[in-house]
């Protein structure tokens, strides 16, 4: 191969390169503003004091998968198919492991994780683990999230069995919260936050400790408001699970 013109040969190009360990693949999408979110976070949470500090990351942003609440509570498209083909698109890129930063998209994950050679974080698994160093047990933790999580319980069992009392939004307030994470993701940050802050207030009067943003546009309508109680934010747990585990891999597997 040529050198370039300033002398440099570049790297030759392998035509079957397998998985680094070290290199984050995001399967991302849903939505694109909270993906982009979600890469911001991984960078807050890398311990770094120049470029060459930050972890390779490759972000396949999809928005093309069908809607992930729709196909739980509706029985619509499923999004089973897109989720293993952007999934199967990383692991070949180079990806040594997946973070898949939408809430709803776990309930359909374990399908996703048998289609791939390389490990996909659990993001609920992340939040509560996160909890347990910082709530005490038996504490009442409020849980915000799509109908579909909501109707799923797939925060609220794994609570339970961690020793914490979730509270769930009324018919209502979920209504509420819906409407809020729409708006984000018609780019309406501000209105999504005014939407959002009566159910984050009337969880406080219940005695929520702290409050679990659990769809991925909710902690971008948080940071709209300027007071709101103690948030659990599950992108930023799973940013920080993506660099613990980066960090305790080897730079590179061998190719497959």
């Amino acid at each position: 191969m040529p050198a370039t013109r300033s002398g440099v040969r570049p790297p030759e190009r392998s035509q079957a390169r397998g998985p680094e360990a070290a290199v984050i693949g995001v399967l991302g999408g849903m939505g694109p503003a909270a993906t982009a979110d979600f890469y911001r976070k991984i960078v807050q949470a890398t311990p770094a004091e120049r470029d060459q500090d930050h972890l390779r990351t490759i972000i396949w942003s999809d928005p093309s998968i069908p809607d992930r609440a729709t196909a739980f509570l509706h029985g619509g498209e499923s999004p089973v198919a897109a989720l293993i083909a952007g999934a199967r698109r990383l692991e070949d890129a180079g990806a040594g492991f997946l973070a898949v930063p939408c809430n709803t998209a776990h309930l359909f994950l374990d399908q996703v994780r048998d289609a791939v050679g390389i490990p996909i974080l659990d993001m609920v698994g992340a939040t509560v683990a996160e909890l347990h160093r910082t709530t005490a047990p038996g504490s009442r933790i409020a849980v915000l999230g799509t109908a579909a999580t909501r109707a799923s319980g797939l925060y609220a069992r794994r609570l339970r069995s961690a020793a914490f009392l979730p509270l769930e939004p009324s018919d209502t307030e979920q209504q509420a919260v819906s409407a809020a994470i729409a708006e984000v993701k018609r780019g309406a940050e501000a209105a999504a936050g005014q939407v959002l802050a009566p159910v984050i207030e009337a969880f406080v009067r219940q005695g929520a400790s702290t409050v679990i943003a659990g769809c991925s546009e909710l902690p971008i309508a948080w940071s709209t408001l300027t007071a709101v109680p103690p948030v659990t934010d599950p992108t930023t747990a799973l940013a920080r699970a993506c660099v613990a585990h980066a960090a305790a891999l080897p730079t590179r597997t061998a190719s497959r």
